[in-house]
């Protein structure tokens, strides 16, 4: 089979592009109040494509940090006729603003409890990924969207991309006969991690609240140095307290992916081990600290039906040894091997002669994505009350097997997994990682 014939018999995928309404309406009928709620830059991105919808108004943006917030705000304005108004306080948003669509893009830690007030409140909501911390976080919201009968939708937008929706068609169809295992990956470059000092929090910052629920660690961030600095406002994926390394950033995505592909929910079984020999120990003290998260992870996932799941991701020799993408994920099929990236689109690679399958992305700049998409079937959902495509229970089963790994790696064993019961069936004690003690007055929810 050659590529011609097989872009010719992608009937199902053609289908499946056709049927999300990328396309916005001339004149829509319904023009809907949005807020953004961490309103930094991947928090703008989304809303770029909800303002592009023309099926929006901006009405409110939030942010801890009023420099961040500022800047967002001038933007809107430069983008639309919107006046949106500022706030420090995503409770007094939603309060004031009684918005009907909320996008949560803060850091993980800080989604649950902002979701649920949301969907509460009456809003539908676009919330990023991971969508929790810990897995029980996740279930409360999943709970909650359903008795407010919102729409929730989570950021894993690959779902929706077309080069990945057609590498799903290809692996279903038989092309690639029976998958026996399937490897997730991501590696980029990197070295020792020199610890930063702890300084004051910048006048303009509410750095308690950006805590909010969780620990509150003395401050070494910087607004010049968004990747190399502390955790606010990108570095948070490397803090433990606030959210879940590679795994919970990268991983969520690949296993969303592979759940997606082969009808997966929760994996039954979890094994995982890590450290930061290259990175060096964690430091945290009165002086100075660095991250904690690992700068490499191995984890395995056994799911039902013999399907078997590999995870690697290292934070250093990242030299592209395979000669191929350091993200995506490989599928070893019978037939032969379909890796799906990310930049290039995904790769046929026959067992026996035959030719090789390239099909290429099509992505979104900035930062190549497909929030577009994404976005359009939220809009399509809202009007229709379908499930989207990348409804919360969708994304919240991708989070939980990521949060599963964590488990596992900080419990030092393998976990097997009820996923009806919520708990491991051979680690009782390992139960006390699926939630954490909330901060101060904040409350975890049920």
């Amino acid at each position: 089979m050659n590529r011609r014939d097989f872009l010719k018999n992608t009937a199902m995928a053609g289908a499946f592009i056709s049927s999300v309404p990328f396309i916005k309406a001339n004149s829509p009928s319904k023009i809907y109040k949005t807020a953004l709620i961490g309103s930094g830059w991947w928090g703008m991105n989304i809303l770029g494509e909800a303002i592009a919808s023309g099926e929006c108004k901006v009405v409110a943006l939030c942010d801890v940090d009023q420099r961040i917030l500022k800047n967002s705000i001038e933007k809107v304005e430069k983008l639309t006729s919107d006046t949106p108004k500022a706030y420090t306080d995503y409770r007094e948003l939603l309060q004031k603003e009684r918005p009907e669509i909320v996008i949560v893009a803060t850091p993980d830690h800080w989604h649950p409890l902002i979701f649920i007030d949301a969907v509460k409140q009456g809003a539908h909501v676009y919330v990023e990924k991971p969508i929790s911390h810990t897995l029980l976080e996740g279930a409360a919201m999943v709970k909650a969207a359903r008795e407010a009968n919102r729409v929730a939708i989570g950021g894993t937008h690959r779902r929706v991309s077309p080069h990945n929706i057609s590498a799903r068609e290809f692996i279903r169809s038989g092309k690639l006969g029976k998958v026996g295992l399937i490897k997730a990956f991501v590696n980029y470059g990197g070295g020792p991690e020199p610890p930063l000092k702890n300084i004051e929090p910048p006048k303009e910052l509410d750095w308690d609240m950006w805590c909010g629920p969780a620990p509150l660690r003395p401050y070494c961030g910087s607004l010049d140095n968004p990747w190399g600095g502390g955790p606010h406002p990108r570095g948070f994926r490397s803090y433990l307290d606030y959210a879940n390394g590679q795994m919970g950033d990268w991983g969520i995505h690949w296993i969303d992916q592979i759940h997606w592909i082969l009808d997966l929910k929760q994996p039954k079984r979890v094994f995982s081990i890590g450290g930061r020999p290259i990175q060096g120990p964690p430091i945290l003290n009165e002086e100075e600290q660095t991250s904690d998260a690992p700068d490499h992870q191995i984890a395995t996932f056994e799911y039902e039906n013999d399907i078997n799941v590999y995870w690697e991701h290292r934070k250093f020799a990242g030299n592209n040894q395979a000669k191929g993408e350091n993200v995506g994920c490989y599928f070893y099929g019978t037939k032969g091997v379909l890796h799906l990236g990310w930049i290039s689109g995904w790769v046929f690679y026959p067992s026996w002669q035959g030719e090789i399958i390239r099909v290429p992305s099509q992505l979104h700049k900035p930062d190549d994505q497909n929030i577009k998409e994404n976005w359009a079937n939220f809009l399509s959902c809202i009007k229709t009350g379908e499930r989207p495509i990348c409804d919360i229970e969708e994304t919240y089963n991708a989070t939980a097997a990521c949060l599963l790994a964590m488990a596992s790696l900080k419990a030092g064993r393998s976990l097997d997994w009820d996923m009806e019961k919520r708990s491991f069936t051979n680690a009782p004690e390992a139960n006390s990682l699926l939630k954490r003690t909330y901060r101060g007055s904040w409350e975890y929810p049920i």
